[in-house]
């Protein structure tokens, strides 16, 4: 049973909760609002809603971290990706109740964050990381509501892919090595991350394929693929270099791709960067990414005619909705349709040629 008593001149209230006693003020120096305010807590007890002091005390901090146990233990997102996002969150948010934030407080955090350079898309991802804590602490009942949540519009998705012949040209201006990871990336649209992350583990020169294990890739899933005959000779002669370095460090290198010479000999290469861009800025492609492989494989399975849902697979892609944005169609593509549109309108072979300025895109 709860009860009303007094401090000083200021009625409180004391009821139960799970067994243990909260007190709480009811600000007011006469009764009638004491008896009010134990009837409303007495009665979410009874519907099993969240004590309000409690609720009260939540911050955006305690969210934050809250989210960060929870990615830690259920392994649902990469928490090293989450954890960019969860910096400038505290740097903000930092003492902040949880029940005060609003959408005015939400559109200095835009503002601050529009300030300093960033594009919508980061500042969307941001957000995003925001709501899902609200979400979290719902589930566990230290908030009440999870603030309205506008996000930014954001640019068109980069179109970038790589021609062969252009892809071919950068290749050659790549280390050994690397010439093997951009053509895995290139055939498969492989994330850089899984591509050099491989083990000598997951090859199979034997049966020819490649393998991600399950959990280690962004979507969780496995994948298997089988190299083309000029990738299988790439890969047996860059574990023909592993081995030959292995023998010289006298130790065993689980990983495909390490540094083979230099300081950092035998460590694995976590990005190469700097042997990228030079190697696009001696074939004048400046500004081309190695994400740019990721959509021109799609786009390559997609002229092929690979079945979506097996390109999907390849490529790692979990929702179709996101692939069909990898699925670039280029003015080439435009032509080539209409070649084959003019020719089976007249009943004879494709036109050898078809002008570009009246193709529309």
């Amino acid at each position: 049973m709860g009860m009303i008593y007094k401090r000083g001149k200021v009625f409180w209230i004391k009821y139960y909760c799970d067994g243990r006693p909260i007190r709480e003020s009811s600000h007011s120096t006469t009764e009638t609002p004491a008896r009010k305010l134990l009837r409303d807590r007495e009665g979410r007890v009874e519907m099993g809603a969240p004590s309000l002091p409690k609720v009260q005390k939540t911050t955006v901090d305690m969210l934050l971290a809250d989210l960060k146990a929870h990615y830690e233990t259920t392994g649902q997102r990469m928490l090293r990706e989450s954890e960019t996002r969860f910096i400038p969150l505290r740097a903000f948010f930092t003492g902040r109740r949880a029940g005060t934030i609003s959408g005015d407080v939400l559109t200095s955090y835009i503002q601050s964050r529009q300030a300093t350079g960033l594009a919508n898309g980061t500042i969307n991802r941001e957000l995003s990381v925001l709501g899902t804590a609200y979400k979290l602490g719902l589930e566990q009942g230290k908030v009440m509501r999870r603030p309205i949540m506008h996000l930014l519009k954001e640019a068109r998705p980069r179109q970038g892919f790589f021609e062969e012949s252009q892809f071919l040209a950068v290749r050659k201006h790549l280390p050994e090595d690397l010439q093997v990871a951009v053509t895995i990336m290139w055939l498969y649209g492989w994330r850089r991350s899984e591509v050099m992350a491989l083990q000598l583990s997951q090859i199979d020169l034997e049966a020819g394929t490649l393998r991600l294990e399950p959990g280690t890739t962004k979507n969780h899933e496995g994948r298997v693929v089988y190299m083309t005959p000029e990738l299988k000779t790439l890969v047996t002669a860059q574990i023909g270099r592993m081995k030959v370095l292995s023998r010289r460090l006298g130790r065993v290198l689980p990983q495909l791709f390490v540094h083979l010479r230099g300081c950092y000999t035998g460590q694995p290469v976590q990005d190469f960067r700097k042997a990228w861009s030079q190697a696009c800025e001696q074939v004048g492609l400046v500004g081309m990414l190695r994400h740019d492989f990721r959509r021109s494989a799609v786009r390559n399975m997609e002229r092929a005619g690979v079945p979506r849902s097996v390109a999907m697979k390849i490529s790692g892609h979990k929702t179709e909705s996101i692939y069909r944005r990898y699925a670039i169609v280029c003015e080439s593509d435009i032509q080539d349709a209409t070649r084959r549109l003019l020719g089976h309108n007249l009943g004879t072979l494709p036109s050898p040629s078809v002008d570009s300025a009246h193709v529309s895109g």
